[in-house]
Formats: C-alpha cells, sequence, structure tokens
C-alpha cells in the first residue's frame, strides 16, 4: 500500500480562478482536507509600495460570486457606465447599468488585493495549501504529481496554473502597456474603451483613488518598447494624443508594464484524470476584459458539475466532466469570438472595415436591440 499523500483533488495554481475554484470545491466537499490547492503564496506587499498597475475588471456576475465566497476585497471601484469610442471616426456607443437593470456593471479591484482576499478565504476553508509548483503531471488514474518530499497522488487534477494551452493560437502583433494615470476631470464610475489603429486603450477606473484609471493601452510591440522608456512627460502627451479630453489632464502615476498579447486556446478536458480551467483553456485579448470572468465562470461551473461526485465519489467521474465540458463550449465560443474579432477588426489597415466599424457602433448606440444583448454577455456570459 503507497505512503505519499492522496487526494481526490488537486488544483494547480494559486491564482484568482485556483482560488475561487478551490473555495466553491470547499463548500461542498464533506471533507475539503481531500482537496489541495498547489502553488506559490501572494508576494507581501510593502506599505509604501506604488501603486500596482495589474487592476481588474470584473463584471457584475463574478462580484456576485466572490461575493458568495467571502473573497470580496475590501476596496474597489464601481464600473456605472462604459464609453466604447473609435478614434478618427464619429461612431460611439455608451452602455449603462440602468438600462440593464443591475446595481452595476462591473468593479476593478487592485490585483493583489484580490489575491490576498482569496488566499485568506482559503486558509479558512479547510482546503490543503501546497506552496510548491510541481511539473506538468501526465493523465492517469489517479494522476501523480512529483514534488520535492516525493509523489502526491490525485483522482482529479484540475489545471488552472496560466500554463499555455495547446490548439487554437493567433498572434496580435500588439503589447499590453499597463500603467496608472491620474486623471483632471474624471468620470465617477465610467469606465473607456478606445479603439485606435494600433489596438482598444482602456481607462478604468482605480480602486486606490476617485480621479484614477487604470491604463490598458494596446500598441504594436516597437511601440510598447518606446513607450515603456519614454520620461513621464513624453509619456503624458502621447497617451492624451491617443485617448482625446474627455477626462482633462492626464498624468502617469508609477512606472509601466508590458506584456505581449496572443490568443490561446484548448480543450478543457485534457485526458484522463485532468481538466483545465481559466488561462489554463484559454487566454485571450483584453478588449473588454473577459479574460479572468471567463475563467472564473469555468471554475464556477466545474465546482458545480462536480458536486454530485463530490457527495458520491464511488460513481463514475468522466460523464460529469464531459457533461461539464459540453455546457461551457456556448460560452467560451462567444467569448473568445468576440475579444477576437474587435481588436482585428479596429485595428485593421483596411479603411472600408474601419468604417464599418464605426457604423457599428453607432447602431448599437440607437438599437437596444443589438446592444443589450453584447452588454449581458459582457456582464455575465452564458451560463447554463
Amino acid at each position: 500500500m503507497s505512503d505519499h499523500p492522496t487526494y481526490d483533488i488537486v488544483i494547480l495554481g494559486s491564482g484568482p480562478v485556483g482560488c475561487v475554484l478551490a473555495l466553491d470545491l470547499a463548500r461542498s466537499a464533506p471533507r475539503p482536507d481531500r482537496i489541495a490547492l498547489m502553488g506559490p503564496d501572494p508576494a507581501p506587499r510593502a506599505p509604501d509600495q506604488a501603486i500596482d498597475p495589474r487592476a481588474l475588471a470584473l463584471n457584475h456576475g463574478s462580484r456576485q460570486l466572490l461575493q458568495h465566497l467571502g473573497a470580496w476585497p475590501a476596496r474597489a471601484a464601481d464600473i456605472l457606465t462604459v464609453h466604447v469610442s473609435q478614434a478618427g471616426h464619429l461612431g460611439r456607443t455608451l452602455i449603462d447599468q440602468a438600462e440593464l437593470g443591475v446595481p452595476r456593471l462591473g468593479c476593478v479591484v487592485a490585483y493583489d488585493a484580490l489575491l490576498e482576499s482569496l488566499h485568506a478565504a482559503v486558509r479558512r476553508s479547510g482546503v490543503r495549501r501546497i506552496t510548491e509548483r510541481p511539473a506538468r503531471p501526465r493523465p492517469g488514474q489517479p494522476v501523480t504529481l512529483q514534488l520535492a518530499d516525493g509523489p502526491v497522488t490525485s483522482r482529479l487534477v484540475l489545471m488552472s496554473d496560466g500554463a499555455r494551452p495547446q490548439g487554437l493560437h493567433r498572434e496580435y502583433g500588439q503589447t499590453a502597456v499597463l500603467a496608472t494615470v491620474r486623471a483632471a476631470q474624471p468620470v465617477a464610475g465610467r469606465a473607456f474603451e478606445r479603439f485606435t489603429r494600433t489596438g482598444p486603450l482602456a481607462l478604468l477606473p482605480h480602486p486606490a483613488g476617485q480621479d484614477l484609471y487604470s491604463l490598458v493601452w494596446c500598441v504594436r510591440p516597437e511601440q510598447a518598447r518606446a513607450l515603456a522608456d519614454l520620461p513621464p512627460d513624453a509619456f503624458n502627451q502621447a497617451l492624451q494624443t491617443a485617448f482625446g479630453q474627455r477626462l482633462g489632464a492626464l498624468e502617469r502615476t508609477g512606472g509601466v508594464h508590458t506584456f505581449p498579447l496572443s490568443l490561446h486556446a484548448g480543450p478543457s478536458l485534457q485526458g484522463a484524470g485532468i481538466v483545465a480551467v481559466g488561462n489554463a483553456a484559454q487566454t485571450l485579448h483584453p478588449v473588454a476584459g473577459q479574460g479572468l470572468n471567463l475563467g472564473l465562470r469555468d471554475a464556477a461551473q466545474l465546482a458545480h458539475a462536480l458536486q454530485p461526485w463530490l457527495s458520491d465519489p464511488a460513481q463514475p467521474l468522466q460523464p460529469l466532466l464531459e457533461h461539464h465540458a459540453r455546457q461551457r463550449r456556448l460560452d467560451r465560443g462567444l467569448t473568445l469570438g468576440i475579444t477576437d474579432l474587435l481588436p482585428r477588426i479596429f485595428a485593421t489597415s483596411n479603411p472600408a472595415l474601419r468604417h464599418l466599424g464605426g457604423l457599428g457602433l453607432a447602431a448599437l448606440d440607437v438599437l437596444p436591440a443589438l446592444r443589450k444583448p453584447l452588454a449581458r454577455h459582457l456582464l455575465q456570459g452564458q451560463r447554463l
């Protein structure tokens, strides 16, 4: 008989999706200690550390999920309206929470604050924490993971570690520039998504201050390198030229981070005993801020699908996993399609397509029958 540790479920990846998956599963598990969450703890944050530019836009459905799990961070900035426009064209649209009958479209939270809140909730949940990051496991029954102290086995391994999935792949020729900026004329509760010739530019209300915004500026790789090297005054001028005067003068606070953008998507079922969720199943372009929200829906629906098995581990597991994969197909497909199409249409060099993009924004603005279905999908996805 083997004397190495065994679990019912091991979750690889201690980021937001992995933590949410652990918390949701623990609520249904008769023995949460039979679930292990593997991955490093968040790095401690110094009190005087600069504002982290990695802010996350969480939609209404994601906020409800995190509150339900007792992991909502103390500080968040509400998004009440989203202003969508295209540089050089008149078309624009405004998405408003009142039209959709919700208290807010979503919220922006600091990445480090969200992770700290999630890890605190995991510590209260009874789930076993293992801070080591093992090598990628191979399918099996059970699945074996190699740790420094020896092997660990699990009946089910859930991948949420951000390893790029194998399958669909697209390079956008864009790099995201992240920074925090201060606006001279902030608009309470309003987020902006502006499509430019180089890619979308988003300014999101920041939880650290009413006049602060989180910037996600998608540009060509060489332009991203140049922007990161600019002194603050020159950066501010370039940003002002790209965004316009809707928020008055814009001033960068703190440093600049960059990361290349690409699409990767693969099957959620990775072989016997292994399921991928979140960034391990798909990594998206950041347009409309859908990547993490889609990953959280992956986690919530997988936890729901596994409830019968957690109550009765003797029943077959594979049919539940296959049913879950079929249920997630529509939501994943629609979200991947939207986030893949938008940046390519609006950044095209074809003037006819760019003009059609402007007309599309104008049509969304005047035709609620077109605007509402898109807005509701971005608000909460397809929940079957």
